[in-house]
């Protein structure tokens, strides 16, 4: 059975908009897609966006391919992790008659995705103080609405890493019947193989993204790793133009040697920095318990943490309030791990509100 036997009948038989630039030959005179013949005058002139970029283009298809270790016609080029998201829910669940499974506290965008498309949502929650992921709960939990399931490795906000061969297991064991879609955001910081190549085969789903350890937030650009069959059928229902040319041209140079270098070195930072932070604020009053971590965040729970809140706030640093978006976090704060000099600002708004109570 092939994934796509999953995918909604309706979009299975779409032919998808065929974009200008798609039909575009490579360099010559471009006269099909109603573009100005003349750049807009922006900044030095060194960018001319007058002209549409390629929809996938393979001078990014290629390198990043190469990164992951997969075929470039298994890698998707996306809006982020989130459009990924909103694709594979709308193509996999019909409005009012199937399922998504979570497993909170986990990304509120599976939630928000499936929502908009009228999906119903089936929680199997992480267990106990420390979050656990369980895959036998996960499996139990999945009805005969599901159709996909996502897991969270490593899980933003617990950053705990779900081993990957409970989660080949789990995809084993829902085959034919829903898509396990993994999302490694983080992956970079866990020090763990990814499950790329294991998607590209067809066993199940892998979102990854350049926000977090390639420092290309501001760019939007994310991909989805999958067989070729179903990349090929997401492209027929993908934007014409999902990525623009300045965020192109930045992700190119993020994979390039060089950066790819950098980008090491601030990771190995990183994992160092959260390492120190956590271990101090063990040793923090006021703090109940720092969660293990394999992103580059912590999740920390704390005694009276909208005071915490407001004593960070007060001195303009800013953490994630996760109980808005949770419950069961209401006594936690998630902090992400930024520069040494931000860390010790941190640990010492805290320390000082100690001592001063």
């Amino acid at each position: 059975m092939s994934i796509l036997d999953l995918v909604r009948p309706e979009l299975r038989a779409l032919r998808g908009y065929s974009s200008a630039r798609m039909e575009s030959g490579a360099g010559g005179v471009l006269l099909n897609a109603n573009e100005s013949f003349e750049p807009a005058l922006l900044g030095d002139g060194s960018v001319a966006l007058n002209r549409y970029p390629e929809p996938q283009p393979r001078r990014l298809l290629e390198p990043l391919a190469e990164l992951l270790g997969v075929p470039p016609d298994a890698v998707l080029l996306t809006r982020g992790s989130d459009e990924a998201i909103d694709l594979l829910t709308r193509a996999f669940c019909r409005a009012g008659n199937d399922a998504v499974l979570v497993s909170p506290p986990t990304f509120g965008m599976y939630a928000v995705c499936a929502a908009v498309q009228g999906a119903a949502l089936v929680h199997a929650p992480l267990d106990g103080a420390r979050f656990l992921w369980d895959a036998g709960s996960v499996l139990a939990a999945a009805d005969s609405r599901v159709r996909l399931v996502f897991v969270c490795s490593p899980n933003n906000p617990t950053g705990a890493l779900v081993p990957a061969d409970s989660i080949l297991a789990l995809a084993r064991a829902l085959e034919g019947r829903a898509l396990v879609v993994v999302d490694e955001a983080y992956i970079d910081y866990a020090a763990a193989p990814s499950l790329a190549r294991a998607a590209a085969a067809g066993r199940l789903a892998v979102l990854r993204t350049l926000s977090k350890a390639h420092a290309l937030a501001g760019a939007r650009v994310g991909a989805l790793v999958a067989e070729p069959a179903l990349i090929a059928m997401l492209r027929r229902i993908l934007a014409p133009y999902p990525l623009p040319t300045p965020s192109i041209d930045a992700a190119i140079a993020a994979l390039a040697p060089q950066a790819l270098a950098r980008t090491a070195l601030r990771i190995a930072t990183t994992l160092a920095e959260r390492e120190r932070v956590a271990a101090a604020l063990r040793c923090t009053r006021g703090v109940i318990d720092v969660l293990p971590s394999r992103a580059n965040f912590l999740l920390v729970r704390f005694d009276d943490a909208p005071a915490a809140l407001a004593i960070l706030a007060a001195v303009g640093i800013t953490v994630r309030d996760v109980a808005r978006h949770e419950p069961a976090l209401a006594s936690h704060l998630r902090i992400s791990i930024g520069a040494p000099a931000e860390n010790d600002a941190l640990l010492g708004a805290l320390e000082r509100a100690t001592v001063a109570a």
